[in-house]
């Protein structure tokens, strides 16, 4: 049995939308609602001040969806962890579409439970 961990790093993004709490809100609303996801409670964002950023982190049943933008930077960070397998999302064609990305990365990792090839802990 193994999870999914998305890593997204988006450059080049608008720095108004990077201090849009409504945007960043849109966002994990269309990652719970697309790939089934299940909240614990409200997303939690703390918004800097200024031309600050924002940190967000909402708490799934499956583990966490968090983020943080840097508009000094023109960047988004973005992490989803899922402890099951989860279907592929479009984070660039979206993360271009909604905050303007000039570029974006996405690594996926696949995140196993058990110690691979190890033998049992009590032999």
């Amino acid at each position: 049995m193994h999870g999914v961990e998305w890593v997204v790093e988006a450059w080049g993004c608008s720095a108004a939308a990077l201090r849009d709490q409504r945007s960043l809100d849109v966002l994990f609303q269309s990652l719970i609602c697309d790939l089934n996801l299940r909240p614990i409670g409200e997303s939690i964002w703390h918004v800097f001040p200024g031309s600050g950023g924002i940190t967000g982190l909402c708490l799934l049943s499956e583990s966490h969806l968090a983020c943080h933008t840097f508009p000094e930077h023109a960047s988004l960070c973005l992490n989803l962890f899922c402890c099951l397998p989860r279907a592929e999302w479009p984070f660039v064609a979206e993360l271009q579409n909604r905050f303007a990305a000039s570029e974006v990365a996405v690594r996926r990792l696949q995140r196993p439970y058990a110690l691979p090839n190890a033998r049992a802990v009590n032999e």
